[in-house]
């Protein structure tokens, strides 16, 4: 947690917030990313001019970050990449698992009192904290 300031997690989940908004304003669709994305390829042809556009500007939005600001985030080196295929995968497994990924049960789900995001996201995070122990103090 190196590049941590309280005015950027401010401005980022406040900018996390509107689009999340926007979009079930405009939409009537909760942000949930494996969802959207998931219905690029399972969705009637209406349903994919959004999901598309919704996905880009994710990507957008990080490569504009990334012009703005390109020393704030340095990924780490070193890491084998069939271990980083390995990772993602078993990540897109745990969302099918969990019927939606971290975005749709934190943000989403537990803004709409969902008692099901609620323990969604409480395993997520237990899950991510033991496994930081385990690499950093056990292995």
């Amino acid at each position: 947690m190196e590049n941590f300031t309280p005015l950027s997690a401010l401005l980022g989940g406040a900018l996390i917030g509107l689009s999340v908004t926007i979009l079930l304003l405009f939409n009537g669709r909760m942000a949930g990313i494996s969802g959207i994305m998931n219905g690029l390829f399972h969705s009637p042809k209406n349903e994919v001019v959004w999901r598309f556009v919704f996905l880009l500007g994710l990507i957008i939005g990080a490569i504009i970050f990334n012009f703005i600001s390109p020393d704030f985030f340095t990924p780490r080196q070193g890491y084998p990449i069939w271990l980083v295929a390995i990772g993602g995968f078993l990540v897109g497994i745990g969302t099918r698992l969990g019927n939606g990924c971290t975005s749709g049960h934190g943000i989403c789900g537990i803004a709409n009192l969902s008692k099901r995001s609620i323990f969604a996201t409480l395993t997520f995070m237990a899950t991510g904290m033991i496994t930081v122990y385990i690499i950093r103090h056990l292995l």
